[in-house]
């Protein structure tokens, strides 16, 4: 463990090393060793990125705390007795000794976010398995806690979604209907909360690169936060090293932050998505999830996995 954490330091050392002569390129800040199992210590972020030139990531985002609109008390409930919750180890639902990670990496991300008007983040792993929606479902569990704070989960991982049935959730039409206009995000999506919702997938979309990185996602995107106003939007995307479907829309989100698995995920598949990644958009952390040897000190148990 002590030798991935050392690689990452040394990948984003040399990184800003080399791109020391290019200001204007963000820098990746300290790894974040927090998520499901480990001592979090989300470290300042970089800074901001300059706005993808045909069509800037978000407008400034709302003050955390304002009503909510409307549209929200339309949206069918979020089943919270679902038996896939307790099963896929979702902890973060009801709060408690096991949520405390969670709930610190919320609130650490949620800081950086207001500090730099932001408000899409983008949650990514390098391959598959890494445990990156498990993560997204809790923060996303753990916002609803946190009444002041508006958010959505959207699962953006077209190709092989996974939110909905590790939720337990039954939903008639998916996301990728909603990009291409379809459907109404208010017809899709399901309540966690009164301040949390939730978009799904009920199977694999068509073309999930050409449709993430088109002008329809763009626009689909703007009228969901129009009509929802929310304070934060996680995106749960596909692995960085698995396909394209990434490339284009990660361009239009604030930061993201990097799922890594102990023990699976390698060195060279942290630096390589790294550095992707800061090609495409600012990176707020990297999350060292599935380690068994964390300390208790948050009062996390060391024996889950995720």
């Amino acid at each position: 463990m002590d030798r991935l954490h050392a690689a990452i330091e040394k990948a984003r050392a040399e990184r800003e090393k080399a791109l020391a002569g290019q200001p204007s390129r963000p820098l990746s800040p300290p790894p974040l060793p927090t998520g499901a199992t480990q001592d979090p210590l989300l470290g300042p972020a970089a800074a901001p990125q300059t706005p993808f030139p045909v069509s800037p990531p978000t407008d400034p985002a709302p003050a955390v705390g304002r009503g909510r609109p409307q549209v929200w008390q339309s949206l069918r409930p979020f089943d919270r007795e679902a038996r896939e919750l307790k099963r896929n180890r979702l902890l973060a639902l009801r709060g408690g000794k096991e949520a405390v990670p969670f709930d610190l990496l919320r609130t650490r991300m949620l800081h950086q976010l207001k500090q730099n008007g932001w408000r899409r983040v983008g949650i990514v792993s390098p391959t598959p398995e890494c445990g990156k929606t498990t993560v997204a479902a809790n923060l996303a569990f753990a916002f609803a806690r946190q009444p002041d704070v508006t958010a959505l989960l959207l699962d953006f991982d077209l190709r092989r979604p996974r939110l909905a049935k590790m939720l337990g959730q039954s939903v008639e039409h998916g996301m990728a209907d909603v990009l291409r206009g379809s459907v109404s995000f208010a017809d899709h999506a399901l309540r966690l909360s009164e301040n949390v919702a939730i978009g799904m997938n009920v199977a694999p979309a068509v073309a999930p690169s050409e449709l993430l990185q088109s002008e329809r996602t763009v626009s689909a995107l703007a009228q969901i936060e129009a009509e929802f106003a929310p304070d934060v939007v996680l995106f749960d995307l596909p692995p960085m090293l698995s396909t394209d479907d990434n490339y284009g829309f990660l361009q239009r989100v604030d930061c993201v932050l990097l799922l890594a698995a102990a023990e699976q995920t390698t060195i060279d598949q942290i630096d390589v998505s790294l550095r992707q990644l800061n090609d495409l958009t600012t990176v707020l952390g990297v999350v060292l999830n599935k380690n068994r040897f964390a300390s208790s000190t948050y009062g996390y148990n060391s024996d889950y996995y995720y």
